[in-house]
């Protein structure tokens, strides 16, 4: 009887550190096999359409390109590929926006090595895995309504204060000491949870909703 073909997988995730443990990670199982790395969302974009893996480990946050738009943009030339988000996040948002924009799976990278070996074969079949703490961030959040902007966090407040004063990214790097790329993804961030599309309808939302007066 022919041994079926290995499951192919992609690892994408912009530390270095990650993706060798990850690496090493798939060599202990036969039926799994590393097929590419990617560092970015766009270099997985590419590396998909060369490698063509039949599943995508896929971290969340990473500069310029997020999981959850990564996840969207791949589906949309691989429809094939199925997606796992392996990240240390549980919030809300994150665990509905990648999602929504098409993952099988939400795992947190602290999980046992056997539960992911079986998340991606899971996912090969076309089955969803969820971390417990990711459904029950769903549980939570289908039992109360939900308000744009409640789940702010303090720092991304502070970040919504100053585009309310007209500052540039870089000004609002500049003032709170953090890189321009953070402050970038506290923005998008904010986006994402006031459910709007740009730094302008954020204001007028953070405006129109009193989110600054506490």
């Amino acid at each position: 009887m022919t041994e079926p073909d290995p499951i192919r997988v992609m690892i994408v995730d912009d530390h270095k550190v990650v993706r060798s443990g990850l690496s090493a990670f798939l060599m202990a199982y036969d039926d799994l096999q590393l097929v590419a790395e990617a560092d970015s969302g766009e270099k997985a974009i590419a590396l998909c359409r060369q490698h063509e893996p039949d599943v995508i480990l896929m971290d969340l946050v990473m500069p310029k390109m997020n999981g959850a738009e990564s996840t969207r943009a791949i589906l949309e030339i691989c429809p094939d590929v199925k997606i796992i988000a392996l990240t240390s996040f549980k919030d809300r948002e994150l665990v509905e926006g990648v999602l929504k924009a098409g993952a099988m799976g939400y795992l947190l990278k602290n999980v046992d090595a056997d539960d992911l070996a079986n998340a991606i074969r899971q996912a090969d079949a076309g089955k969803p895995t969820l971390a417990p703490e990711a459904a029950q961030v769903l549980i939570q959040a289908s039992r109360q309504p939900y308000k744009p902007g409640i789940d702010l966090t303090e720092r991304e407040k502070e970040v919504l204060s100053l585009l309310v004063d007209g500052m540039t990214n870089q000004e609002i790097a500049e003032k709170l000491v953090v890189s321009k790329s953070t402050v970038k993804f506290h923005v998008s961030s904010i986006l994402n949870k006031l459910q709007v599309s740009s730094r302008t309808e954020a204001v007028a939302r953070a405006l129109q909703e009193d989110l600054l007066s506490e």
